[in-house]
């Protein structure tokens, strides 16, 4: 199963596709899409609402039975895994989503590394944009021009910083519903045979050894013109 970044338009996220908020929502949307897929997202909810705590999905009764949740690794390939390095975003979006994910709670925002203590607070801040409605608003008081550089897109949209926290709470909501939504417009998707024909339209006929005797000399022709 796959989830990208790009496909959270249809649930109102179409602003900071690369931040640390988008990719928890991605992690959340492939756990949701994998649990439909295994006909296991009824039985594993997760966190429906995410408060920034840790935790770990454990099993769950079906159909009078225990069921271990279904297990997934976080490889991390050539990633940086710094402290709130956007993979653990993704992570923690998987994990709230329901999927079982091995992982402890030293990589996410908000961990004080002397204390040894997760601070929920500050990583919900994160999953729903607060870090970044806290920097939209000390950029507009501090530099106007760059805080409309940089977020025109916001401003275009007539999005403004205390109303992220709602944007992400409701597309969170609507992933659940359907892990699966197209924006509007969006082509119904097309078969094997209509590929096929649609690819031939840019495919040049080949031709035979009289047909490129006959362009060679009409090339001369131009050419010599």
């Amino acid at each position: 199963m796959a989830a990208y970044a790009h496909e959270l338009k249809p649930y109102g996220i179409t602003h900071g596709l690369t931040n640390w908020s988008a990719a928890y929502a991605v992690g959340l949307l492939l756990a949701r899409r994998t649990l439909k897929k295994l006909e296991l997202d009824e039985a594993f909810e997760g966190v429906e609402e995410a408060d920034g705590e840790f935790a770990l999905t454990e099993a769950a009764e079906v159909d009078g039975e225990e069921r271990r949740p279904f297990k997934v690794f976080l490889d991390v390939g050539l990633v940086r895994t710094s402290t709130g390095a956007r993979v653990f975003g993704a992570l923690k979006g998987a994990s709230d989503g329901g999927l079982y994910v091995p992982h402890s709670e030293n990589r996410f925002p908000g961990y004080d590394i002397e204390s040894k203590e997760l601070d929920a607070e500050t990583l919900r801040k994160y999953i729903f944009g607060g870090h970044v409605a806290e920097y939209m608003e000390t950029l507009a008081d501090d530099d106007e021009e760059r805080y409309k550089s940089q977020f025109s897109g916001y401003i275009d949209d007539d999005m403004e910083a205390d109303g992220l926290e709602e944007l992400y709470q409701d597309a969170h909501k609507q992933i659940r519903e359907d892990p699966w939504k197209k924006e509007d417009g969006d082509a119904e998707k097309k078969s094997k045979d209509e590929w096929k024909k649609e690819s031939l339209k840019y495919r040049t006929s080949k031709l035979s050894k009289a047909e490129k005797e006959k362009r060679v000399q009409e090339k001369i022709k131009t050419l010599t013109a």
